[in-house]
């Protein structure tokens, strides 16, 4: 299927439909563009609860391996004990903040009826791999010993996210099975980014639909020091040799996503494991398709309603099974 016709205007106009092998802009520019968004996502926020009320929302600084990590909890109406979902923000390792996804944290308490806490991970260039990461393996592990003081589940945890955030996502399930960590019952991995191959169909097919290979190895080369770490269960989760012992997943893709290829071999490999796992590709779509609700507001809202009813699926399940 091609592009949606609504998707390639909105691409050409912000600059994001770009021909592959064209000269990359210098990685101070890029990371500058792809840091542009994230001061001026404090506007939206500010009307975050006009737009998507929930009961309560509290900023915290919570203690992490390299420091404090600052993350917002989003509590929705009720009584609890609530489930929680523990969510990395998006943003190609390198940008994003609690602002930048401040509306879906807030969709995804009021829709899954569930606590979400957002976590402030440090980012690339100037914290590598894997310092970031800990910094949500940490948040995970707080929540999970702290859930009963906020009305949370500690036996109901999800983890989820977007585009490097859903890399994350998954590398945190992968230490939480290694380390002895909190069991977690699921995955949310939107449009997840989970290996730096670029010799994909994917890529071939859809190279400078949003990021060109050459923009993408800089970003990649922002996120990990050497060509090691590119192979690294950690770092690309959808490479670990072994997957066994993780929680089922629900993998939302985009056909026109360069990416794509990674996030669904990541859940057909879990499939091969014995992994409930749910592989939802959305023909014509981008990478980061769930944001463009402007643009493309039925597939947004649909992605959006899976995702929501994947997780309150799961949470009932955990529920009935105690």
């Amino acid at each position: 299927m091609l592009l949606d016709p609504r998707i390639q205007p909105f691409l050409e106009q912000t600059g994001l439909l770009m021909q592959p092998g064209s000269v990359p802009r210098e990685p101070e520019v890029l990371l500058a563009a792809m840091r542009a968004n994230d001061e001026s996502a404090k506007s939206l926020a500010a009307r975050a609860n006009e737009l998507a009320p929930v009961a309560h929302v509290e900023n915290q600084v919570i203690p992490g391996p390299a420091g404090d990590i600052p993350v917002r909890l989003y509590t929705p109406e009720g009584a609890g004990p609530f489930p929680i979902l523990v969510f990395f923000h998006g943003g190609g390792w390198v940008s994003g903040n609690l602002d930048t996804h401040d509306i879906g944290c807030r969709l995804f308490c009021r829709g899954a009826n569930c606590l979400v806490l957002a976590v402030d991970y440090r980012l690339p260039p100037e914290y590598k791999f894997p310092i970031g990461l800990e910094d949500c393996y940490a948040a995970t592990c707080w929540i999970a010993t702290s859930a009963a003081q906020f009305r949370g589940d500690p036996t109901r945890i999800a983890v989820g996210g977007d585009s490097g955030g859903g890399n994350f996502a998954a590398v945190v399930a992968l230490m939480c099975r290694d380390r002895g960590g909190p069991s977690l019952l699921f995955q949310l991995l939107l449009v997840p980014a989970m290996d730096f191959r670029i010799t994909t169909s994917s890529w071939r097919d859809y190279d400078g639909y949003m990021a060109t290979r050459e923009e993408f190895l800089i970003a990649r080369d922002f996120y990990l020091s050497n060509e090691e770490e590119q192979s690294h269960p950690y770092a690309a989760p959808s490479l670990a040799p072994n997957l066994h012992g993780l929680p089922p997943a629900l993998v939302i893709t985009a056909e026109c996503d360069p990416m794509r290829d990674g996030g669904e071999t990541y859940g057909q490999r879990l499939l091969e494991a014995g992994i409930p796992a749910t592989i939802s590709r959305y023909d014509g779509m981008v990478h980061g398709f769930m944001g463009m609700r402007t643009v493309v507001p039925i597939q947004a809202d649909q992605a959006l309603a899976e995702a929501i009813d994947a997780l309150r699926t799961a949470f009932a399940i955990a529920d009935n099974q105690r």
